[in-house]
């Protein structure tokens, strides 16, 4: 029973607090912003000691407010986030960041503050999809509704920050323990400040004035080899499966290393070019002659779009075992 651990049998390994984080943005690309952001803090347990929330100005189009529910002039007097950086890191300083998806919110969250000329106080981070993974939890897929049904955990207001935090915290607790009674290492990832920040000239967008600048990114690191063996080549109608070889070529909407990250973290090997053993390519222009798309022709690889290969990574099967 989750109640029957106690300090003395705790996995001394465990980290000593958590700061579970949910950010609602513009979008999904590089240049987009954080329009509100939550956290709540769990101690060493999971139990909860506090939560904030604060609703933050982008400084340019909300995006979609079909989702976020945050329109301009919501958001007008918000403060910027160079105005609640501070805060954010007095809740972040010292605790490892838990979020689903956490390469999403991470992401974002380092690049806002690389724009306010700061460095978050975050060393790890822990994704609760690749938690759940850990424990093979019997969930039809990684949303985080799925996650709260398993645990009863009632959704109120999705897609807004602090009730997704919330929810996300009271099914991190369970997990946490499920995780501390079987002796399961967490799968902690090494949050990397963004190491490079060239500017380039913005381009303005409705409803705000283009005070923000344009900017690229790319973090310093070397990922590690895919623990996984190749299943072979990607079939349609049927999910990607742990190990499958994945190139990308052209230009991506999501930022084309937040792409990487995310089928790294689902357990795929990012290949830096096709070749007979790559098991799919993602292309927005599957027509345009580049090397990789020209070499997947001449091998038959199966080639899918950015919006297909981000739903079929929401659902991908476990290797062989």
């Amino acid at each position: 029973m989750l109640d029957d651990l106690t300090t003395a049998t705790w996995p001394a390994a465990y980290p000593q607090g958590y700061a579970v984080v949910d950010v609602e943005t513009t979008g999904l690309a590089r240049d987009d912003r954080i329009v509100s952001a939550a956290v709540y803090r769990l101690d060493a347990q999971g139990n909860v000691e506090d939560h904030w929330y604060t609703l933050v100005n982008p400084e340019r189009d909300p995006g979609p407010v079909w989702i976020h529910g945050l329109t301009t002039d919501v958001l007008e007097d918000a403060p910027l986030f160079g105005e609640i950086a501070a805060e954010f890191s007095e809740r972040l300083d010292g605790r490892v960041l838990v979020a689903h998806n956490a390469i999403f919110d991470w992401s974002m969250i380092a690049r806002e503050y690389a724009r306010a000329e700061r460095t978050a106080p975050t060393r790890q981070r822990l994704c609760t999809i690749a938690l759940s993974k850990e424990l093979a939890l019997p969930l039809p897929n990684h949303k985080l509704e799925s996650l709260a049904a398993h645990f009863g955990v009632v959704q109120q207001r999705a897609h807004n920050a602090l009730d997704d935090a919330r929810v996300l915290a009271e099914a991190f607790r369970p997990s946490l323990h499920t995780a501390a009674e079987r002796g399961v290492r967490l799968p902690l990832l090494e949050c990397r400040p963004l190491t490079e920040w060239a500017a380039a000239p913005a381009t303005p967008r409705i409803g705000y004035q283009a005070s923000y600048r344009h900017n690229s990114w790319r973090p310093s690191r070397k990922r590690p080899p895919c623990p996984y063996p190749n299943p072979g080549r990607y079939e349609a109608d049927k999910p990607l499966k742990q190990g499958m070889r994945v190139a990308f070529s052209g230009d991506t909407s999501i930022d084309r290393e937040l792409l990487e990250d995310r089928a790294v973290e689902a357990g795929l090997h990012v290949a830096t070019s096709v070749s007979r053993l790559t098991s799919l390519l993602v292309t927005n222009d599957p027509d345009a002659a580049t090397s990789k798309t020209l070499k997947a022709r001449s091998f038959g690889t199966p080639v899918v779009d950015e919006a297909a290969f981000t739903q079929l990574l929401r659902d991908v099967a476990p290797a062989d075992g």
